[in-house]
């Protein structure tokens, strides 16, 4: 089918749910992560740690680097990476097809760059403070990437390219 340049109703419509999930989980995401710094930030001093010695504790740390702190001179590459995941998305979202779960994934994956993106903006950092001991700590912006990227390749399988029949 060539590309006819408009829409039909029923095509518009699938997409602005597409865009609706992607945006609302991105938007929850950004929300929850920035509270949960927010109350880590004002509750507890740089470096402390609460419940220290249980399975998961939360410990107040900056990351000025990528994933796990590596790299923390090249903050203004993991700004271009966010902003190019984030346009993708935003740009390409609908082209995933049209079930919740893909959707979200997608919204998870933007959620999660957009708000580390704008501490590394705003702050040069990210506050990271979930502790598993066996496992550098992170936050919800992370988690939320993670379960994103996870569900992405358990979710999005390549179509093989339909054959052509001639009758």
């Amino acid at each position: 089918m060539a590309w006819s340049g408009t829409l039909s109703a029923a095509q518009r419509s699938l997409r602005a749910r597409a865009y609706t999930v992607i945006l609302a989980t991105a938007a929850l995401v950004i929300a929850l992560d920035h509270f949960t710094k927010w109350l880590v930030s004002n509750g507890l001093p740089l470096n402390a740690e609460i419940w220290q010695g249980d399975f998961v504790s939360i410990h107040h740390v900056v990351n000025r680097g990528a994933a796990f702190g590596v790299l923390p001179q090249f903050q203004w590459l993991y700004l271009v990476v966010a902003f190019i995941v984030a346009v993708y998305i935003l740009v390409a979202g609908h082209l995933f097809g049209t079930t919740w779960y893909r959707q979200m994934a997608l919204g998870l994956v933007l959620g999660g760059a957009i708000s580390n993106g704008v501490d590394r903006l705003l702050q040069g950092y990210v506050v990271d403070f979930i502790d598993f001991h066996f496992w550098p700590v992170f936050n919800v912006a992370d988690s939320a990437v993670v379960i994103g990227l996870v569900l992405a390749v358990l979710t999005f399988r390549a179509q093989a390219p339909r054959r052509q029949t001639t009758v």
